[in-house]
């Protein structure tokens, strides 16, 4: 039986027998290779459903599995030039969609791996003004206390930037008393900071 190429566009049309069925896959792969989208969008109605199944036993999660085929079929376009048609393009999908599976699983482990959950949040808030004495890191309170050549210092070089020369010819001083004004303000720091 031989095999007549659709025009560029035209879908092919579905056939009953496996060889009909193989040859019209083919056609709509090579379709697909050529930079065809009507012809991909074919075979992506035709294994979207069997695809999100595999996705969906892989990952046990149906969102993740909807992620898992669109995932599937945009690397498949990629790929396609690499498809022989030794199989079904179903079959061929297969090992791309266990892979894409593995790979989110090991890039979730790595993110869970660097996240330290925490039952109790409140040792993050705020202390509330009560009448008790905080001990606590109050870097604005250490800031405001510095004399304020040190802090405007600190403020342009550590925060802002500034090289010394530059912070000299700004605030017109020596760049020594600059660099002077920076020590002290780093020491008077740790200092108010070391509780």
């Amino acid at each position: 039986m031989e095999f007549e190429a659709a025009p560029r566009g035209a879908l092919v049309p579905a056939v009953d027998g496996p060889e009909q069925r193989r040859a019209r896959e083919r056609e709509l792969v090579r379709r697909a290779r050529d930079g065809e989208v009507a012809a991909f969008e074919q075979l992506y109605r035709e294994n979207v459903r069997r695809v999100y199944a595999l996705s969906l036993r892989l990952c046990a999660d149906p969102l993740k599995a909807e992620e898992l085929t669109q995932d599937a079929f945009v690397r498949a376009w990629e790929r396609l030039p690499s498809f022989r048609g030794d199989s079904a393009f179903s079959t061929w999908m297969h090992p791309l969609v266990v892979n894409l599976s593995h790979s989110d699983r090991r890039s979730q482990k790595r993110r869970e791996a660097r996240v330290q959950p925490t039952e109790d949040l409140g040792v993050y808030d705020r202390p509330e003004s009560s009448g008790e004495a905080h001990h606590g890191i109050d870097l604005e309170r250490a800031l405001d206390e510095l004399p304020p050549g040190a802090r405007q210092v600190f403020e342009l070089h550590d925060v802002l930037g500034y090289r010394h020369d530059e912070i000299a010819a700004r605030v017109g001083v020596a760049v020594g008393t600059s660099k002077a004004q920076l020590h002290r303000a780093r020491k008077l720091l740790r200092e108010a900071l070391s509780c």
